[in-house]
């Protein structure tokens, strides 16, 4: 068995597979910093499991928090996201490639190949 060390890369994939953890990572990108409190508004679950969340988005390095007296604040760090999008682009060539492919095998069917009309 072939040990893997676990990369930044697998942090963050490992952070986005919750379903919350996107959807507070959207709230940041469409709303800009806001507070914990009212993120954890938006999500019917305790505050503690709330705040695991938001340490799994932070150990990703995809948000950073700030203390403002007794409020700390989060905001959205991209760049982690920018590197699994250059991860990912080879993959999305791998399926452009295998749908253009795919045209040329279509287009180069006949409109109405005969007997289609008869079915």
């Amino acid at each position: 068995m072939t040990h893997v060390d676990v990369t930044e890369e697998d942090r963050v994939f490992a952070a986005l597979a919750s379903p919350v953890r996107r959807e507070v990572l959207r709230m940041l990108r469409d709303q800009g910093p806001q507070p914990v409190a009212e993120m954890a508004g938006h999500f019917d679950m305790a505050r503690p499991s709330f705040s695991e969340h938001l340490r799994v988005l932070r150990e990703a390095g995809l948000v950073s928090e700030r203390k403002e007296g007794r409020r700390r604040f989060y905001r959205l760090e991209a760049v982690p996201l920018h590197e699994v999008q250059e991860w990912l682009n080879p993959f999305e060539r791998y399926w452009r490639e295998r749908l253009a492919g795919l045209r040329d095998v279509l287009d180069s069917l006949p409109d109405d190949p005969e007997g289609a009309a008869s079915r």
